[in-house]
């Protein structure tokens, strides 16, 4: 079977879905009776029974954190290319409906919408998990690139009754969005969830409140694995809400340029406070909070930085923010931090069009689709006392080092547990009322399905060439061999120094006919994964390198001087400058292989020791 019969597209031409039945017993609502207020959420009757009520101490706090909350699940930010095929099916709509009435015209309008763009209108239910000492509503927005955590602590209530800790789903509509903007400061307000009801039911209510929905395969999976990237090591920066405010505001007040770079650039200089660096406009934002205290300096490059303006409404609110960076191109989470109450971001990036960085993370983390023993004595402990940080969880289950951090990430992708990083410790939060089938959200698509295959074979998958091009990036060139198909493609990738895919070509026909409209081909990704396999066994001991290359930058006042260090092989490149203009280059041959990884080396050490950041170490 060739490559091209195993990704035969399916029927619909539908992305895979998984079906999830939502029943409520009522509608999610907030009521408001003279001086009083009651936030009644309605929890999902096929769950296990989750109850909870209590008086709200600040109510508008309470009121802008949930509108924060609304703001990330209704949040898509995704690139909208122009088409007129959406144009011209209404254009046919149109002619079909003339000669009939507005509410016959309104259900085919409705009709072709369910068939086209089932998502427009869809908001997907919080998880709310009541546990002993807090409350917390997870979201994950539209565009699969941004999750949120908002957590309220036992504190931030007043007589709370007698609560049934658990997880389930809530209805989150845009009506319940309406009534939270009615809320005031002045009116006492209970917050009540439960599924079996939360008041005296009348003849008018309905009983159940159905949804059938398709919840995107991508979407799932995305969900999960970002929460499951908050359990791998950070670097931790604490900002002032007022850095947070020269940030936001900068880019409301600045739009993004097309070609630009949008990235967030985050200089640590250990003893010293942390800068950031919004591109293209190089604009410096000096933080005024604590110093950073990791042990190494080293420039932290991230993503999404518009996805922050769901929090304005909450930023005046907020006491201190706390940003853990993952490294370049990987998720980064910013908790925002407003007395009784938490508001935890995790921010991606992650398009269609960068893809490579996606399945770079995905190689941090565990892929397995099986549920361990040692997995089973973790959510067994867990289920006796809800939290528990690693000490607790190693002396509960004898469980220890990487053992258990990996039996912690894999809970966290089977959707079973979750890492609250805002306070540092492991939670019993199983994310459906069902378990999970793994083996659909193994793989993004099929084509990555198809790559990893190819992947695994012996010999299937070669990195032929690595060329390091001045000012654009390293050209990877790698040559795959399909049995099934009888013959070798030779796909080619040109990447950044962060991990994004700058130019991609393939020999295929898929390439050939769609270039990467539809996504990048198998073989471009099968390269792209045994390019992060050889990048992982060098990084093992720099006796292996033969390839690398490194960027470094000092900044003086507002002046940036940036430095490339290159090593090919038995060539050595140098390229510095001040950043923005053209650079000057040194190159040095050297007779062996190994002479010249020493004098890349030492070019590194010599950098570092004059006060070079490395942009690029992970």
């Amino acid at each position: 079977m060739s490559t091209g019969e195993l990704l035969d597209p399916p029927t619909d031409n539908q992305p895979a879905a998984t079906a999830a039945h939502l029943a409520y017993a009522g509608a999610s609502r907030v009521e408001t009776a003279g001086a009083a207020a009651r936030v009644e959420l309605y929890g999902n009757v096929d769950r296990p029974p989750v109850r909870f009520a209590a008086r709200v101490k600040d109510p508008l706090r309470f009121r802008e954190a949930l509108s924060a909350l609304y703001a990330v699940v209704g949040s898509d930010y995704r690139y909208v290319p122009k088409d007129r095929t959406a144009y011209l099916a209404y254009l046919r709509l149109k002619r079909e409906t003339a000669g009939q009435s507005i509410w016959q015209a309104q259900q085919a309008y409705f009709s072709w919408l369910a068939r086209n763009d089932p998502l427009l209108f869809c908001i997907l239910d919080p998880v709310v998990s009541v546990h002993p000492d807090q409350v917390m509503f997870e979201v994950f927005g539209k565009d699969e690139s941004t999750y949120a955590c908002l957590a309220f602590r036992q504190d931030a209530f007043d007589h709370a009754g007698d609560a049934a800790f658990g997880t389930t789903n809530i209805d989150f509509s845009r009506a319940l969005f309406d009534g939270v903007q009615q809320m005031r400061g002045y009116r006492e307000t209970r917050l009540a969830v439960g599924s079996e009801g939360l008041s005296v039911a009348t003849e008018t209510r309905p009983e159940l409140i159905e949804k059938q929905i398709r919840v995107p395969d991508s979407w799932l999976r995305g969900f999960l694995q970002v929460q499951s990237a908050a359990t791998l090591p950070f670097d931790h920066v604490r900002l002032a809400p007022v850095d947070v405010y020269n940030l936001l505001r900068h880019l409301r007040m600045h739009a993004d340029t097309k070609g630009k770079r949008r990235g967030l650039r985050f200089e640590l200089i250990p003893g010293d406070r942390p800068r950031i660096v919004l591109e293209p406009w190089e604009t410096v934002i000096p933080t005024t909070a604590d110093v950073f205290r990791g042990t190494a300096a080293r420039v932290v490059r991230v993503w999404g930085r518009r996805r922050l303006m769901t929090i304005r409404r909450l930023l005046p609110f907020v006491e201190s923010v706390d940003v853990y960076l993952l490294g370049s191109g990987l998720p980064s989470f910013w908790v925002f931090r407003a007395g009784d109450m938490t508001l935890t971001l995790g921010l991606t990036g992650f398009t269609s069009s960068n893809w490579s960085q996606a399945l770079g993370f995905d190689l941090l983390l565990p892929r397995k689709t099986e549920t361990p023993a040692a997995l089973k004595k973790v959510i067994d402990y867990l289920a006796g006392v809800w939290s528990a940080d690693t000490k607790a969880l190693a002396a509960g289950t004898g469980l220890k080092g990487s053992a258990l951090l990996e039996t912690l990430q894999l809970g966290c992708q089977h959707g079973q547990l979750m890492f609250d990083i805002a306070t540092g410790v492991y939670r019993l939060r199983p994310v459906v009322g069902e378990p999970l089938d793994l083996t659909r959200l193994q793989y993004r698509n099929q084509h990555e399905k198809v790559a990893y295959d190819l992947f695994t074979r012996r010999g299937a998958v070669k990195v032929v060439s690595e060329t390091r091009v001045a000012g654009v990036g390293l050209e990877v060139t790698g040559q795959v061999s399909v049995t099934e198909d009888k013959r070798d493609y030779r796909p080619q990738l040109v990447l950044a120094d962060e991990g994004q895919v700058r130019k991609a070509v393939c020999t295929c026909t898929a390439f050939r006919k769609q270039g990467l409209k539809a996504g990048p081909c198998v073989h471009l990704i099968a390269l792209r994964l045994a390019f992060a396999a050889r990048e992982a066994e060098r990084a093992k001991t720099d006796d292996a390198v033969t390839f690398e290359t490194r960027a470094f930058s000092r900044r003086v006042g507002n002046e940036e001087t940036v430095a490339q260090v290159s090593l090919e092989r038995q060539k050595v490149k140098v390229r510095w400058g001040r950043a923005g203009q053209p650079a000057r280059v040194q190159a040095l041959r050297f007779n062996t292989e190994a002479a010249a990884r020493t004098a890349y080396f030492a070019r590194l050490a010599d950098l570092t020791s004059r006060g070079y950041l490395d942009a690029v170490a992970e």
